[in-house]
Order: C-alpha cells, then structure tokens, then sequence
C-alpha cells in the first residue's frame, strides 16, 4: 500500500502524519506517478499552519521527481515510463507520498542528465530561479543584487546565475557556516545579519550608491532594511515571507526612498503558460546538466521523518535544498 504524509488540522510540525493511502486509478487527465523523491520547501508550512488555507485533512508538498505508471484517459503529454518531475500550488499538492494521481499537465520531462534527487530538490527551487534571473529585471553585467537567505535552496541557485550574468552579488546569512556556504556559490560580500546592519553595509560596499534589486525572502524583519539597501528608483523584489508577511504602508514611502519599485511575483504567474514554462525548465536543466549551476543537497530525510524535517527548515538549521528520498 502507498504511503503519505496528510494533516487534518493546521498547526505546528506536529499536525503532520504518516499513514497508508488508497491511490486508485488515473481520471481523465491524469496520472498514476511512483515517486522517486520529494522536495522539501518553505511553502509547504504555510499550508501546514494555515497561512495559505486549504480544505482539511489534505496532504502536503508541492514538489517530487518519479516515474509515470499508469495514464488517464485524455493524457498524451507524457506516457507511461517517463521520468518527469514537478512543481506547483494547490494542483500539485500531495507530493509527500510514495505513490500518487496527480494532473498531467504540471508534469515536466527530465533529461537524463538530471538525476530524480536533483529535480526534487530543484525543479520549485529552480524555475523561481529562472524566472528571478530571466523575467523579473534586464540585468546587464556589473548591475548589483543584495540576495537575503543566500545560503538557502532558492540562494545558493541565484548567487550562482547571477554570477553567469556577470553580476555582483552581496548575500545575508544568519552564521558564519553559512557565510561560508554563500561564498563557495558565488556571493562576492556577505553579511551576518545577526550582528551588521544589512543597510548600512550594503552602502559601504556599494559607495554609498545602493543595489539595482533587492531579493527578499524574509519579508517582514527585513522589509525596511531592503528598501534602504536601494540605489534610487531600484526594484524590491519579494518573494517570500519567512518572518512574516509585511504590514501594510503607504506608497509614499518608495517615493520618499528614492522612487523605488516593488514587486510580489509568484512562480504560478511564470509558468501557467506552458511554453513560457518549458523555456525556463530548458535553460535550468541545461545549466544544470552541464554543471554551470550546482544543486546543493545537504538534507536528506525519510518521508516518515517530515515532522522534523519541518522543525529542521523551520528553525533554519538547513541549507541548500532539502528532499524526502522515497
């Protein structure tokens, strides 16, 4: 029988719970898929604790790399035997499990130059990469970037990227074993936050002159610090909210910093086109593949173990990327 992790209440990693599930046959449009691994991300507690409410019990994760075993009626963009992988929200919500049914259309086929351990722990992690490098701002080389949480999963991709781009990357960490992992993926300057002010040493190693973007994954602790690391009219962009959601404030307040612009994009809004998505994943597979970027696995858990794998992610004891190996 297959296994899953499903929770019927929201509330701590303690909700959390491993159990056996019937899986069924695929519906038109879907899939049977056998999970190879399974990605861990920050976004699976906000729907464990409520912030993103959901109809409950329900299972959990977005993310998994496996195989395709058995097709709905209507399916013809992957067949059965494909390694394919996936990301998303709500339509791909269950992904802590063994085996499962899941939509066919979020399914992306994996090269074999990428392994099934690499895709789950990348493919959300890695396309919110792509989109961050390729969509959100037209970089040119020497632009600057200050990237909080460097030496986490969504970090350690851009630093990495940006330096491809030829750009300057100045990183926060909360410790100096993670200043260290910041630096061997490509951040120029790092900050410990946990004793510098962000802000001010942004200014010092810009000249005074701030950076072109902003990337934000913390969100309320660090909003304020954000906007003043800015050179005029730069882009705060957030995409996260590790400490909590930022409060509300007025507009005037970017006109007071120096014009400044900021956006809250989302993964989904970058690949609900297919073709838009297919684009990333190729060029993420291909700087993957031929080791340009390095996907850093340094959590590996059994699914029966995700209480503490969110204990883990949530006190910010990890690194890099963090998967279940099924």
């Amino acid at each position: 029988m297959a296994k899953a992790v499903r929770f019927y209440e929201a509330g701590g990693p303690e909700v959390l719970r491993y159990e056996d599930v019937e899986v069924g046959d695929p519906g038109p449009g879907q899939v049977r898929i056998r999970h190879v691994a399974v990605g861990l991300n920050y976004a699976d507690t906000y729907f464990r604790n409520g912030t993103y409410p959901i109809p409950l019990p329900n299972g959990i994760g977005v993310e998994a790399a496996g195989v395709v075993v058995a097709l709905g009626e209507g399916v013809n963009n992957v067949a059965v035997g494909d390694r394919v992988t996936y990301t998303g929200f709500i339509n791909t919500l269950g992904a802590y499990s063994t085996e499962r049914l899941i939509p066919a259309a979020p399914l992306i086929k994996l090269p074999e130059t990428i392994a099934f351990e690499t895709a789950a722990a990348m493919t959300m992690r890695g396309l919110t990469s792509a989109y961050l490098m390729k969509k959100i701002h037209a970089f040119r080389e020497g632009d600057s970037i200050l990237l909080h949480a460097a030496a986490g999963g969504v970090g350690l991709i851009v630093s990495q990227w940006a330096k491809l781009l030829g750009l300057t990357v100045i990183g926060t960490v909360s410790s100096v074993a993670k200043a260290e992992v910041a630096r061997a993926h490509g951040c120029d300057h790092v900050i410990d936050y946990s004793h510098e002010d962000v802000a001010q040493r942004v200014r010092q190693l810009t000249g005074g002159r701030g950076v072109d973007v902003v990337f934000d994954s913390v969100g309320k602790d660090t909003f304020m610090g954000s906007l003043d690391s800015l050179k005029r009219r730069g882009l705060l962009v957030c995409v996260g909210t590790a400490s909590g959601t930022i409060p509300p404030f007025d507009p005037q307040l970017l006109a007071m910093k120096g014009s400044l612009y900021m956006t809250r994009p989302a993964l989904a809004d970058y690949i609900a086109e297919p073709q838009e998505k297919a684009a990333l994943a190729e060029e993420l597979f291909g700087l993957v593949g031929s080791g340009l970027i390095r996907i850093e696995i340094n959590q590996h858990y059994a699914l029966q173990d995700a209480v503490q794998a969110h204990r883990d992610l949530e006190s910010r004891k990890t690194t890099g990327s963090s998967i279940f190996i099924i």
